[in-house]
């Protein structure tokens, strides 16, 4: 028995992870009343009425006071991959490993350190828990000479860079250290640079004020001012700098000779003293092309000579997009895989599609006949309860809000207005609770403190207090929920109702606005890293870490989906960005689709965990497989389509998830059934289907996980070729037939261009659909919804009954009641694949009950090759009796030849069986499924569907 999971921060799965010491004291607050600060309707607290961030000393009431006078003004930043330095938890002088990359490093009262580390540690199984990290492993160490400083500060820092400061009273250092740069750049002040090293060091270059010598296997040179020199001594490099207070220090990346080495050292050379002093990133979306370019900028500092660029490393979700530039052979071993170089720049640019997202998957599959009666059941079932809350803090409230908005977004596709209305009302005041601090009021409350630059929601939970964690994760599902209200009420998001709050949310976790005094910028959200990092102070051996990559997602959806909705381009084209990149950084980092970027050794398709020094297949809270993949899953919503951009390695990771389980999944369930049905909906409807007494995720329902899947089944995978020319867009494609999406959530209808040519009108307030499927749903109207519908019921192929053996291949891929006359095109075999399906066109029946009368299969399937010469197609029948997944029945005809002459031709059973497996028997909620592909010939034929060719099942 598995109990309901609060899942975060309190205990570490990661037993390779270096142990958590907990820091600080928590500060215990009595609750005050509150003292309000009006935003529109809405307001927020400034009086405490919880627990407030703790660490060192009076960090809870000064959280500055490991900052230099000279560091940025205003909101400090957190969750950061430096927070630590900052930010100090465990050790009340130094920081944590700072995992940069391609360096790490660590601060001591005697200067930096430096690590390099190329050898993972890896531990676990392959089928268990397991872990890889490259942690710190100490080569040099950077100071001044007799430099003793009792603590480290932060002097400055910019988007991806960060500047310690060391001072003893008579020495000081300041280093800049960033996310890419092999460079670290030094200014010193009384006494001379000095270089320690683990052993004694290979010098395999001393000339001049270069120094270049290899420590542990891994390369390095020091640049010091011309006119300076290095000496060796004793395992130490030290220079007077000439007096000039200025040095760089540089790894190179491995090279398999000594004529590259020196070929880079002199590369790297020329930019040794362009200092960089600031970077800054910056994006631009075109909804026009669904593009999102991505502008990586450093500033530098000439120390001496007249260079102004720089050398950078890159991450492989930024060189696999990069535009404009081309990344140098060589390259760096990291955490994250190969990092490429780009030499003599000053910024670099990224190119990217942003592939849309829905509010919801459209009602295509479940809009009519049996299965919009189970889906109104399941529907109707949580009108009392839309929310089904199962805690009163901010994550608890989310996960219930979350739940609310799919409930809405379903039942008005369907014309359920009753459900749709309670789902709203309880989005509505909950929201609007939270978002009013009224007197006296300690719960359900947001307060906002100054010193830290944040909003806390309390009853607080999972550390989002005490250490700031989770922000995005909570407050993406109050935002998403915002979103779904605002399309039905556009007054209450109003900016001078409540919209003033969701904007606050938005500001707190993830701040789109440069220069704000309230918030730090991009809070939670790692710029050049591509993702967000959960832990507000950063403070563990490995780094920081993020568990939830798809509750991060979650957070970015619903900032495109509030934007579209309100108007506010700004906040959408930040959604955008945080959206693509970070999509793309999920595919690299936590499933590594293209199988580079994990150790070899390491066993797993995917982590439950990004550390800074690697990745975990583990949570905080379970060692389940179930919930270690199914973590970075949920919530499951329109908003996750990237989940399914390769279909093949969903079918991998699900298959992980079962070989490490055992077997089939026993909790979470319904989440994975639905990243399933990405991949592979047929399989997933079964799944569903075959196991109705299953317990629901405690933020899904029943009517939610049957929409999703039934309707995948129905659309087939996600179409990453076609994009749109609106956010919220989507393609599929089953069997190569392709269904074009969009939701317009505002008053004005639209129509949506997208980049084949294919346009598609959406009424105001609708879904529609195109191509496959032509369907329109909703009723909102950027107003508040009408009490009856004012769409006639949505129309689709109409349902067979259970019990009909009698069933016709129709568009779409199912198995029904006589449509309308279409075609598809059954592709060219260009190759013999006599008895193996290739390219085939699929067509499926769920849920039959029929008892079996005996006999064989029989159909009649209308085929024309026109005048090609040497085509032949080919069936196959599959019968899974009890719609488990496991085909007991196979029967697989012999193909049939073609003629080469224009007009149909009947492919019927007499052809003869080419092979049969296993025996027919009663279908209790069994699964049909019919394949038709070339066997051979290299031109396609076509298959007349619709009320042309049918199967005729041997059931009574």
């Amino acid at each position: 028995m598995k109990p309901p999971v609060p899942h975060r921060r309190w205990a570490l799965a990661a037993a390779t992870a270096l142990a958590l010491v907990v820091g600080g004291l928590a500060i215990p607050v009595t609750p005050r009343a509150a003292e309000a600060a009006p935003v529109g309707a809405g307001s927020y607290t400034t009086t405490p009425v919880g627990p407030l961030p703790s660490g060192c000393g009076a960090m809870s009431s000064n959280p500055r006071q490991f900052a230099t006078a000279n560091a940025p003004a205003g909101p400090i930043p957190t969750n950061d991959w430096w927070s630590s330095l900052l930010w100090k938890r465990t050790d009340c002088s130094f920081s944590e490993p700072l995992h940069a990359h391609p360096i790490s490093y660590d601060t001591f009262g005697d200067g930096l350190g430096f690590s390099a580390n190329s050898t993972p540690a890896i531990s676990g199984t392959a089928t268990g828990v397991g872990e890889f990290h490259y942690p710190y492993v100490q080569d040099i160490r950077v100071g001044v000479a007799g430099l003793a400083a009792p603590l480290v500060k932060v002097d400055g820092w910019t988007d991806w860079t960060v500047s310690p400061h060391w001072s003893d009273g008579t020495r000081t250092m300041r280093a800049t250290i960033g996310h890419g740069l092999p460079f670290a750049y030094f200014q010193t002040t009384g006494g001379n640079a000095q270089i320690s090293t683990a052993g004694t060091p290979d010098v395999w270059s001393n000339s001049g004020a270069t120094i270049g010598f290899r420590v542990n296997g891994h390369d390095y040179v020091g640049f010091a001012p011309s006119g300076a020199s290095w000496t060796v001594a004793s395992g130490r490099i030290s220079s007077t700098l000439a007096g000039r207070g200025y040095f760089s220090v540089a790894l190179l990346p491995p090279t398999s000779s000594a004529t590259e080495r020196a070929a880079l050292a002199a590369t790297y050379g020329q930019y040794a003293h362009a200092h960089v002093t600031g970077t800054q990133v910056s994006y631009a979306y075109n909804p026009a092309t669904s593009g999102l370019t991505t502008t990586y900028a450093f500033t530098t500092t000439a120390r001496e000579g007249t260079a102004t660029q720089t050398v950078v490393s890159l991450y492989p979700h930024q060189w696999k997009s990069l535009s404009g530039s081309t990344a140098i052979t060589p390259t760096y071993p990291s955490a994250r895989g190969r990092m490429k170089v780009l030499t003599g720049v000053n910024q670099f640019r990224t190119a990217m599609k942003f592939q849309g997202i829905l509010p919801e998957l459209p009602a295509v599959g479940d809009g009519s006949g049996g299965d919009l009666s189970t889906l109104t059941g399941h529907l109707a079932a949580t009108r009392a309860n839309p929310m089904d809350q199962r805690g009163n803090d901010t994550y608890w409230t989310g996960k219930g809000l979350g739940r609310a908005a799919r409930i809405a977004e379903i039942a008005d596709q369907v014309n359920d207005t009753t459900t749709r209305d309670s789902a709203l009302n309880a989005i509505r005041s909950t929201l609007t609770d939270w978002f009013t601090a009224s007197s006296g009021k300690t719960s359900r409350v947001f307060y906002y403190d100054n010193n830290w630059g944040t909003l806390i929601g309390y009853p607080a939970s999972y550390g989002s207090d005490q250490e700031l964690n989770d922000h995005h994760f909570h407050y993406g599902y109050y935002i998403a929920a915002a979103a779904t209200l605002a399309k039905f009420d556009p007054a209450w998001a109003a900016t001078s109702r409540y919209g003033g709050m969701v904007d606050l949310l938005i500001r707190d976790a993830n701040n789109y606005r440069r220069g704000d005094t309230q918030f730090p910028y991009l809070r939670d959200f790692d710029i050049y890293a591509g993702h967000d990092w959960a832990s507000g102070h950063g403070s563990f051996g490995s780094g920081n870490n993020q568990e939830s990559s798809s509750e991060g997602m979650n957070f970015a959806s619903a900032l495109i989906q509030w934007g579209q909705t309100t108007g506010n381009t700004a906040i959408r084209d930040a959604g955008v960005f945080l959206y693509t990149t970070q999509a793309a950084a999920i595919q690299e980092y936590w499933f590594d689709v293209s199988d580079q970027n994990f150790p070899a050794a390491f066993g797993h398709s995917t982590v439950g965990m990004v550390w800074g020094d690697g990745g975990a297949y583990a949570t905080w809270f379970s060692g389940e497989p179930e919930m270690i993949q199914g973590i970075n899953l949920l919530p499951v919503t329109g908003g996750h389509l990237y989940l399914g951009n390769n279909p093949a390695y969903v079918r991998t990771n699900y298959a992980e998830l079962v070989r490490n389980n055992g077997g089939q999944p026993t909790v979470w369930q319904d989440i994975l059934w639905q990243f399933q049905a990405l991949g592979d909906p047929d399989a997933a409807l079964a799944n569903l289907r075959a196991n109705p007494g299953y317990t629901p995720e405690e933020g899904e329902s029943r009517a939610h996980t049957f929409h999703w899947i039934r309707n995948l089944a129905a659309l087939g995978n996600v179409d990453t070729t076609v994009t749109g020319n609106h956010p919220l867009s989507a393609v599929f494609s089953r069997n190569g037939a392709r269904t074009y999406v969009a939701s317009n959530p505002t008053a004005t209808p639209i129509t949506v261009t997208f980049s084949n040519g294919t346009t598609l009108a959406v009424g105001a307030g609708k879904t529609a659909t195109t191509g496959a499927y032509t369907w329109s749903g909703g009723n909102a109207a950027g107003g508040v919804p009408p009490t009856t519908p004012t769409d006639p019921p949505p129309t689709t192929d109409p349902p067979t009954p259970p019990g009909n053996p009698t069933r016709y291949l129709l568009p779409g891929g199912g198995l029904g009641a006589a449509g309308s006359a279409a075609t598809t095109t059954v592709a060219a075999a260009n190759g013999n694949h006599d008895g193996t399906p290739t390219n085939a066109q699929v067509f499926t029946a769920t849920g039959l009950n029929l008892a079996y009368a005996g006999g064989q299969t029989a159909f009649d399937l209308f085929v024309d090759a026109g005048s090609a010469v040497g085509n032949g197609v080919q069936v196959r029948i599959s019968y899974d009796l009890t719609g488990n997944g496991s085909w007991e029945r196979v029967e697989t005809l012999r193909y049939f030849a073609t003629d080469p002459v224009t007009g149909y031709e009947h492919y019927t059973q007499n052809a003869g069986l080419s092979s049969a497996t296993g025996t027919l028997g009663a279908l209790s909620n069994g699964t049909v499924r019919v394949e038709v592909w070339s066997a051979i010939g290299n031109n396609p034929t076509t298959l007349g569907i619709g009320n042309q060719s049918v199967l005729r099942l041997p059931y009574s």
